[in-house]
C-alpha cells in the first residue's frame, strides 16, 4: 500500500510539472506579440524602396542617402533629384495622398508637374498599397536638410507648359492591369518590371523628344550623357534572355554575375541597388516575365570591309593588354575552382552588340561587376583610358568585333571621340 501511494505521489508531481510547463509555454506564446501593422508596412516599404532603387537616383555622389541632389543628364540638360527624407526641404508634411499623387499623376505637393526624368510612365502603375508602404518608410527615415537644386534644362524644356505638352503626347495615368491569359508569376514579374523596377526607364527606345511606347517598351537605346547604351531586351543577340535557363537569369539578377555574364556599368548599379534585394518569389516572377518577352532582332547595317592595318594594330594591342586574362582566342580564363574568372570575349554580346558604345566604355573605364552577397569578390578589369588613345581604342575594338567568327561593325577613331564627347562626368 505504501509503495502504491509513493507511485501515485510521483505521478501527481510529474503531472503538475507538465501542467506548469504547458502553462508557461502558453504564456510565452501570448507574450510573443505579433508585429504590428505599422511594422509590417515599414518592412514592406523598405523592400519596395530597394526594388525601386530609390536611393540610386535620390542620393548625390558622396551625399546623404535619399537627400537628393544627384545630377541626372538628359538630352535637354541636367535634372537634379529631389530630397526624399522627411525634412522641410524634402517630404516633411507630405501625406500619403500627396505621395500617391506624385507617383500616380507625376504631380508634386504644390501642384508642379514633375519633369519626365522622374519615371512617371512606370510609377503610375504602382498600386496604392505599395505607394502607402513606400511613403510610410520614407517618413520613418532620418531627416536631412538638403534644399532642392534647380534643374539646368535648356529653354523651354523645363517650363510647366513644355512638360504639360510632353505629358499630353506620352503619358497617361493608369494602373497595372493583369493579363488574364497569363499566370500569377508572369503578372507579378510584369508589374515589377514595368512598374517599380522601371526597366523601361533605361531600356526603352526614345524619340527626339524623349518619348517612348510605354512601360513595356524594351527596344533599347542610348543613355543620355553617359556614353552607354541600354541594349534591347527583345533581341537575344543584345540583352534578351529568352533562351537563358530560369535559374541562370535569377542568379544574374541576384548576384550580377553568372557563367561569364557580368553586369557592368549602369546595369551593375541596378543589380547592386535593386534586383539583388528581390526575394526568391519575385526573382522567379521577374525571370518568368523577362524570358517571355517576344523576340525581335535589332536592325544592323552590313559591316564594311575591315581595314587590314587597323585589324593588325588591334591584334597587337590585344596580345599586349588582353590575352593574359581573356585568352589568346578570347576563350576567357578560369580560376582554381573552375569558375570563369575572366569572361570569354569570343561570342560576348557586349563585344558584338549593334553599337560598340558599351565595349568602348568598358575598355576605357574598366569592367567592374557589383560585389553582392552571392558574388562578394568579383574580378575586375583595369581602365585603359590613360593607356590607349582614340586610334588604339578603335583598333582594339575593331579587332574584337571581327575576330573568332564575329561580324560586327568596325570602329574608327571618330566614333571613339564622339562617344567621349557624349559622356559627361558620370
Amino acid at each position: 500500500m505504501r509503495r502504491l501511494l509513493t507511485v501515485l505521489a510521483v505521478l501527481a508531481g510529474l503531472l503538475m510539472a507538465a501542467g506548469g510547463a504547458l502553462l508557461a509555454w502558453q504564456r510565452g506564446l501570448g507574450d510573443a506579440t505579433p508585429p504590428s501593422k505599422a511594422a509590417i508596412q515599414l518592412d514592406r516599404g523598405a523592400y519596395l524602396a530597394a526594388i525601386g532603387n530609390c536611393a540610386g537616383c535620390h542620393t548625390a555622389r558622396g551625399g546623404e542617402r535619399l537627400a537628393g541632389g544627384r545630377a541626372i543628364p538628359t538630352p535637354f540638360g541636367t535634372v537634379f533629384s529631389s530630397n526624399l527624407t522627411p525634412d522641410a526641404s524634402g517630404l516633411a508634411g507630405w501625406s500619403a495622398d500627396d505621395f500617391w499623387r506624385a507617383l500616380h499623376f507625376g504631380q508634386s505637393r504644390d501642384g508642379r508637374l514633375l519633369v519626365p526624368a522622374h519615371p512617371i510612365v512606370n510609377t503610375t502603375l504602382v498600386t496604392r498599397d505599395d505607394a502607402d508602404a513606400l511613403h510610410a518608410w520614407l517618413q520613418a527615415q532620418a531627416p536631412v536638410a538638403a534644399p532642392r537644386r534647380e534643374h539646368e534644362l535648356r529653354w523651354p524644356f523645363g517650363s510647366q507648359l513644355a512638360i504639360a505638352a510632353w505629358r499630353a503626347l506620352y503619358f497617361k495615368p493608369g494602373s497595372y492591369r493583369p493579363e488574364s491569359q497569363q499566370d500569377a508569376a508572369w503578372n507579378r514579374g510584369a508589374y515589377l518590371s514595368q512598374g517599380l523596377a522601371h526597366c523601361s526607364a533605361c531600356h526603352a527606345g526614345r524619340n527626339a523628344l524623349g518619348g517612348d511606347r510605354g512601360a513595356a517598351d524594351f527596344r533599347g537605346g542610348a543613355l543620355a550623357g553617359l556614353g552607354w547604351v541600354a541594349p534591347s531586351l527583345h533581341d537575344p543577340a543584345e540583352a534578351g534572355v529568352q533562351r537563358w535557363p530560369a535559374e541562370t537569369l535569377q542568379r544574374w539578377l541576384r548576384d550580377g554575375h553568372v557563367e561569364g555574364h557580368a553586369a557592368l556599368g549602369p546595369m551593375g548599379e541596378v543589380v547592386l541597388g535593386s534586383t539583388a534585394a528581390l526575394n526568391d518569389a519575385d526573382l522567379a516572377a521577374m525571370s518568368v516575365y523577362l524570358r517571355a518577352l517576344p523576340e525581335a532582332a535589332v536592325a544592323r547595317p552590313e559591316p564594311a570591309n575591315p581595314s587590314p592595318r587597323r585589324r593588325e594594330h588591334g591584334a597587337g594591342l590585344y596580345r599586349e593588354h588582353c590575352a593574359a586574362c581573356h585568352g589568346q582566342r578570347g576563350e576567357g580564363r578560369r580560376d582554381d575552382s573552375g569558375a570563369l574568372a575572366y569572361p570569354a570575349l569570343a561570342g560576348s554580346r557586349t563585344v558584338t552588340q549593334a553599337s560598340a558604345a558599351n565595349l568602348i566604355r568598358v575598355i576605357e573605364r574598366g569592367g567592374f561587376a557589383p560585389a553582392t552577397p552571392g558574388h562578394p569578390r568579383p574580378h575586375g578589369m583595369p581602365p585603359f583610358a590613360g593607356v590607349l588613345g582614340a586610334e588604339d581604342l578603335a583598333a582594339l575594338a575593331s579587332h574584337l568585333r571581327q575576330s573568332w567568327g564575329h561580324r560586327a561593325g568596325e570602329v574608327d577613331a571618330v566614333e571613339v571621340l564622339r562617344l567621349r564627347a557624349v559622356a559627361t562626368q558620370h
